[in-house]
């Protein structure tokens, strides 16, 4: 720092240095101590942590630049709802003072005027909260600095199986619960999960204890069954970075379930030493095997043992038939059967690389191929009625059923002739009582009448006197004309009265079925 100094003249004109020394000495002392003041620093961690009974290390240090400053005290204390409690004191000249409750689990590690650092030992929940560093400064007064202690708790943990026994019963579908995972007094609290094969559901439950712990506790359900008798259940229990596991194995009680093994379906006659066994899953295991057939009581060759029948001699037909066996435990009884069917002569195995079809595959094959063939037979049968209808639809068109029909306009077989070319015109009578109809030659009408005998009978008005030269004719006068062999005739019918013996043709002909048909 620089001083400058300022003469002044005193009353007897000479300078006065003593008038302004004081006042500058006190600025530079006021100036030297705050910046003293500013660079005085408690250091402490911002947090410290550590388990129930474990140990802690507090450090705290002071940073004091300032030679003349004496330091008077460290003092460490816990902040408690807004109120200090002192937990550790050390003086210079009077030593270390440690209060209670602490006095058995606290001291300084290496007390002096520079550092106040305090070792906690066996850690109890209560000692959680925020502490205070205070240095004690003369003249300069305190310095202090915080720091937080986070107490943590590893929780007690633990698997329960259920006290009650478990009972398969098919009839009830209840869920029960087979096991218990806690994880208790936790700090923080765990998390818990489950591992395992069965199918149940997890309930979960907190409790939040008094002293800051949390208590965990997780319930396993399911409807006991005998698919769950000997499954693994395992809780798995999470904390911080530990991963803890408890498991269990499943008992589950239920009644038989009941299978008969040693009819290998070769049981022959004359085969000797064959026997049944019954064969029980039970939890707890069957007491009692009974044996018994479906018509009555066992043959007289069979012998029982226990859960086994013996059949004592060669095969005969007489020990054919169903066989049941009832198992019983504590929970209950359940049967099982089989069907000995015996045969003449022993089946013989296929050898390896060979084949053999049995009478089923052989009477599925039957079927398959008589489907097979009996799809195409009626494919084949479809096309051929296909084409003749084709055919017939392509030569003839009418019906059967109709009964006028012309002859002039049509063709008749080999060696027939034809007949005389049609007017390019046609008229239509003026006379005709009757739906006007064209003719395929000349202009011609008539009415249909009936005589008394009941034969249908044409009344012709026409201007051709010569009945030779009219240009049609109806079937009855071409008959009686003799045009049948030397001409085709043009007629025509009503078609109500076409006889069921007429085949139309495509240019409008009637030929006969019987002549159609030659």
């Amino acid at each position: 720092m620089l001083i400058q100094w300022i003469m002044a003249p005193d009353r007897k004109g000479s300078c006065c240095c003593r008038c302004l020394w004081w006042p500058l000495t006190i600025s530079f002392i006021i100036a030297s101590v705050f910046q003293g003041i500013q660079s005085q620093v408690v250091m402490v961690n911002d947090t410290v942590s550590g388990y129930v009974g474990t140990n802690v290390t507090l450090h705290c240090t002071f940073i004091n630049p300032l030679p003349n400053v004496k330091i008077t005290q460290v003092t460490w204390q816990k902040s408690t709802n807004g109120s200090k409690q002192n937990v550790a004191i050390f003086n210079p000249a009077m030593g270390v003072a440690i209060l209670p409750p602490y006095r058995e689990r606290v001291e300084f590690q290496k007390p002096s005027i520079h550092d106040g650092t305090l070792q906690m030992r066996q850690l109890e929940l209560e000692d959680e909260g925020p502490y205070i560093c205070e240095f004690a400064t003369f003249p300069t007064g305190n310095r202090e600095s915080q720091l937080n202690l986070t107490v943590l708790a590893k929780p007690t943990n633990r698997m329960e199986e259920t006290s009650k026994q478990l009972t398969a019963n098919p009839r009830l579908k209840e869920k029960v619960v087979v096991a218990t995972c806690m994880s208790a007094n936790g700090k923080p609290p765990s998390t818990i999960t489950w591992e395992t094969r069965l199918k149940g559901e997890a309930a979960y439950q907190e409790i939040k204890n008094d002293n800051g712990t949390v208590t965990v506790i997780s319930r396993y359900r399911l409807v006991p069954s005998r698919e769950a008798h000997r499954q693994s259940l395992t809780c798995v229990i999470n904390y911080q970075t530990e991963r803890v596991t408890r498991n269990t194995t499943l008992s589950v009680q239920y009644e038989p379930q009941v299978s008969i093994e040693g009819f290998d379906g070769n049981w022959y006659v004359k085969r000797p030493e064959v026997k049944l066994t019954c064969r029980a899953d039970a939890n707890p295991p069957a007491y009692k095997y009974t044996w018994r057939m479906a018509n009555g009581t066992l043959p007289d060759s069979a012998e029982v043992k226990n859960n086994t029948v013996f059949f004592r001699g060669p095969v005969t037909y007489s020990i054919s038939g169903t066989y049941i066996c009832e198992a019983t435990n504590v929970i209950g009884s359940q049967t099982g059967q089989v069907e000995v069917n015996i045969t003449e002569f022993p089946f013989t195995p296929t050898p390896t690389g060979q084949t053999v079809k049995s009478g089923d595959s052989m009477f599925s094959a039957a079927i398959i191929g008589g489907a097979v063939g009996g799809a195409v037979l009626v494919l084949a049968v479809s096309v051929i009625l296909f084409v003749l209808l084709r055919r017939r639809h392509h030569t003839f068109k009418g019906d059967y059923n109709t009964k006028k029909h012309v002859y002039g306009n049509g063709y008749s077989k080999a060696g027939v002739a034809q007949h005389p070319p049609m007017a390019q015109s046609l008229q239509y009578p003026e006379d005709s009582d009757d739906e006007k109809k064209p003719g395929p030659v000349g202009s011609i009408s008539y009415e249909e009448e009936e005589d008394d005998e009941g034969i249908e009978g044409r009344k012709l008005s026409t201007k051709y006197e010569d009945e030779s030269k009219r240009p049609y004719f109806t079937v009855e006068e071409g008959d009686r004309c003799g045009y049948g062999e030397d001409r085709t005739l043009g007629f025509q019918y009503e078609p109500e009265d076409l006889p069921d013996s007429l085949v139309p043709q495509n240019d409008g002909s009637f030929i006969s079925k019987k002549e159609w048909y030659v």
